[in-house]
């Protein structure tokens, strides 16, 4: 590490973690907000009393995953009604890049597309709480959100300070009604976020020791969460693993492994967190070569055999999770690859951190790989 590398690092205003921290937001508001926006999905929605509100609530409830514009702009419609004072995000990562948006967007005069990018967001125009119920995307402690633009296909960045959350609560409580399916995709993408930063060009020593300690929970609890999702302890350490995951997404991002993956959610609807665990051998593996010392941490992270080949120690993890790891399983048509491998290759915001370049034959090679 370069004694002359430096580093921006943002944190939220406060942050309660831990069993039961939920209860905390009552107190948090009172007083202080009397307009307030939720932003949910359909089963989320129907338990927005855990949050403890009062005031005029209102709650979005169709937040779809991999939102586009579309299910931006229906946000946004009830947001300028509402007018809130105080935006909630409760949900998985959808649900808080959704809030995150409609916390800075309505009365700004602004659409999606005139703020993507990199602090092109004119300013905060409600304050801003996140209650993530999944352990993956680590929102709750970014300033980016992500919307797919369903002409292009492609993801729209919109990444700003002022989308910082004034409050984010992780209760791992929240998780615990998971299913085996979606707590092991989650849990993959908390640990694609900490090995892709942890592996990047642009791996910073102070984040590295939040990549590596989230890889090694992952390796600790994943497994347990999948088998036995009433395990709390299972719990605690994934949603801490998650926000872990969450601080390395902004002064490091992620690099190959996710920019392969979007193309399967944008353009066949896949999981992000399901894309994620398919890709994650086939980049690891591809990557080894210029990072090992680092991929070997990575293994020895998540209690992978020592002695076998990068690609089948990182794909037996997901497999044995329950992980679908055939691209031609989900509906992905073969003649779409070479589009994909395009798509993936054109997200160079990923790519270029990525510790060894990646040609788009490459991309599709990997793709024909994990077919």
């Amino acid at each position: 590490m370069p004694i002359s590398s430096s580093i921006t690092l943002i944190r939220p205003q406060a942050i309660e973690f831990g069993p039961g921290s939920v209860s905390k937001i009552e107190k948090w508001i009172e007083g202080r907000f009397h307009r307030i926006l939720v932003v949910a999905d359909a089963f989320n929605s129907k338990r927005v009393d855990l949050l403890g509100l009062s005031g005029t609530v209102t709650v979005f409830d169709e937040v779809r995953p991999e939102p586009d514009i579309a299910n931006l702009n229906a946000l946004l419609a009830v947001a300028e009604v509402a007018k809130p004072d105080l935006v909630i995000g409760f949900g998985g990562g959808s649900a808080m890049d959704l809030a995150k948006l409609a916390a800075v967007l309505p009365g700004s005069g602004c659409t999606i597309t005139d703020v993507v990018g990199v602090e092109r967001v004119p300013a905060k125009r409600a304050a801003l709480i996140q209650v993530p119920t999944t352990s993956g995307t680590g929102s709750e402690a970014g300033t980016r959100a992500l919307v797919t633009d369903p002409v292009t296909q492609n993801k729209l960045a919109v990444q700003s300070n002022h989308m910082l959350a004034d409050l984010a609560v992780i209760d791992p409580e929240l998780t615990l009604t998971l299913p085996p399916a979606v707590t092991a995709a989650t849990g993959v993408d908390a640990m694609a976020h900490c090995v892709e930063a942890f592996t990047s060009r642009r791996a910073h020593i102070s984040v590295d020791m939040y990549a590596i300690e989230g890889v090694r929970l992952v390796g600790k609890y994943l497994k347990q969460a999948v088998a036995d999702g009433s395990d709390l302890e299972a719990r605690y350490g994934l949603s801490l693993a998650s926000l872990y995951g969450g601080y390395c997404l902004g002064p490091v991002n992620t690099t190959a492994g996710h920019a392969v993956a979007y193309p399967l959610g944008t353009r066949h609807h896949i999981a992000h967190g399901a894309a994620n665990a398919l890709i994650f051998p086939h980049t690891l593996a591809f990557n080894a070569e210029a990072v090992p010392e680092k991929t070997a941490a990575v293994l020895a992270a998540l209690n992978a055999p020592s002695h076998l080949p990068v690609f089948d120690a990182a794909y037996d993890f997901c497999a044995a999770l329950g992980c679908e790891m055939k691209l031609s399983r989900l509906a992905v048509p073969h003649d779409d690859l070479p589009a994909m491998a395009d798509e993936a290759h054109a997200i160079r915001r990923l790519l270029d951190n990525n510790p060894r370049d990646m040609s788009p034959d490459d991309i599709l090679a990997l793709y024909e790989a994990a077919y």
